[in-house]
């Protein structure tokens, strides 16, 4: 027999008030193995509660639900002392959708055409920590960044200092704030301070939009 033990399975929520879709999201991921769907929410309300209670890795929501809708309850889920991750899966490729979701910390936008084999790896990732963009709707959000930041100076990356640069790129590589101060060897609240610092200096909303742009400008 081998000593080996499974790694643990990644907890999800899934948010969706279709429940022939939400239901066949659920069994597509948990039939990849290694997901565990933990909680269903129908609207905005239960799955907060949900995400308050079961203390998901990554909560993935619809943004057209009744009792405050999808961005209404990545606002609140954000706001916990320790959110889980949270991605957006939803129809809606409208630009101001995107922007609101990036703006109030969505580490992913993912469009539900997706198919079953990418999205279940994009669970995974998303899961780690790793930001994800539909390709179509990133260059829509890169040209916006871009604007915002030509606008400001040529080289949004000049004021960084080095150790910003470091953690910079540790977060464009999808590594979480305690991963950032693991490998760097400084606390995770230092880590924490230097992004509110890098994200004031980028003049950018989230440390997706941060990762974005350290990914446009191969620098750091």
């Amino acid at each position: 027999m081998s000593d080996e033990t499974s790694p643990t399975p990644i907890r999800v929520v899934l948010a969706d008030d279709h429940p022939i879709y939400r239901d066949g999201l659920a069994r597509t991921l948990v039939d990849a193995g290694g997901i565990t769907v933990v909680g269903q929410a129908s609207d905005g309300e239960e799955v907060v509660q949900l995400a308050i209670a079961l203390t998901p890795d990554l909560v993935l929501l619809d943004l057209s639900m009744p009792k405050g809708g999808g961005l209404g309850a990545l606002k609140q889920i954000r706001a916990l002392p320790s959110p889980p991750h949270v991605a957006i899966l939803t129809a809606s490729e409208e630009q101001d959708d995107l922007v609101e979701a990036m703006r109030l910390g969505a580490l992913g936008y993912v469009l539900k055409g997706v198919g079953a084999d990418e999205l279940v790896g994009l669970v995974r990732d998303l899961a780690l920590g790793q930001p994800h963009v539909t390709p179509g709707l990133a260059g829509r959000l890169l040209v916006s960044m871009r604007g915002r930041a030509e606008a400001q100076k040529q080289d949004p990356l000049a004021d960084l200092s080095r150790r910003e640069e470091d953690i910079l790129r540790l977060v464009a590589e999808g590594k979480s704030n305690r991963e950032v101060g693991e490998i760097l060897d400084i606390q995770e609240k230092t880590v924490k301070h230097y992004m509110t610092s890098i994200l004031q200096k980028l003049h950018v909303r989230n440390r997706v939009e941060a990762a974005m742009l350290a990914r446009a400008h191969p620098k750091v």
